[in-house]
């Protein structure tokens, strides 16, 4: 209940009682608004999503999608192991220079037939030696054996040799390379094997030489990555490292 008696005394200077706050003090704040009671001014709140993140964040760097024909999901090379391990800068060839962005130019037919020749006459030389001890070339067995052994030599030296770094013996010597297709990378085990069977089994089975002229053919017409039968059943490809 108000204590307020209308019949008493005015108060002082003729004024009514008064039911507001006490007055702010000087240099205080406008009426209605907050007061901070340690008198420093509040900063501006901070744009949370306006500010650019600073050097190095890792959102600054290029997706895994980003990069050119090659690039792997990371932003950082992988470990030179010496033949290049992509069609991207740390691969080997001139980048751009291929049919996709990124991809060296494509082994040459002149390069791609004499390292095949180089191969070829290396495992024969290999195959005969191994032979001669026991049979004669000058008959039917003999040069029967010598092929046998030839073409397992051939499946073996070729998978063992593509799956560690891409190029046979020949191929390090006219400077080409066998890659996956898809990124450029040293043909994984199981490519390389295949491309191995591929290329030699048929040749062994049923059609010999006919077999290698019919594969290389093959490659002749396929564009755009001149791909013999071996390469599109591994889907690699031969690029230059030249």
């Amino acid at each position: 209940m108000s204590t307020y008696d209308p019949s008493g005394p005015e108060p002082e200077e003729g004024g009514k009682p008064s039911f507001d706050k006490n007055p702010p003090p000087a240099g205080g704040t406008p009426s209605g608004a907050p007061s901070d009671p340690y008198g420093t001014p509040t900063p501006p709140p901070s744009d949370p999503y306006g500010t650019p993140p600073p050097a190095g964040s890792p959102y600054d760097r290029p997706g895994p999608y980003g990069g050119t024909y090659g690039g792997g999901p990371s932003d950082q090379p992988p470990p030179d192991q010496g033949y290049g391990t992509g069609y991207g800068p740390g691969g080997q060839g001139s980048p751009g220079a291929g049919p996709v962005p990124g991809m060296p130019p494509l082994g040459s037919w002149p390069n791609r037939i004499l390292a095949r020749v180089i191969d070829y006459l290396l495992v024969q030389i290999v195959a005969i030696l191994l032979v001669l001890p026991f049979a004669s070339l000058g008959n039917r067995s003999g040069s029967t054996g010598a092929f046998w052994l030839a073409c397992i030599l051939w499946f073996i030296y070729e998978g063992l040799m593509v799956s560690r770094d891409g190029q046979t013996l020949g191929k390090k010597a006219m400077k080409v390379r066998v890659a996956m297709l898809v990124d450029g990378n040293i043909p994984t085990k199981p490519a390389a094997w295949t491309r191995s069977a591929v290329f030699i089994v048929p040749a062994v089975v049923c059609c010999a030489m006919l077999w290698w002229v019919i594969d290389g053919l093959f490659g002749v017409f396929d564009k755009p990555y001149r791909q013999c039968i071996h390469d599109k059943s591994a889907k690699t490809v031969v690029v230059s490292t030249a």
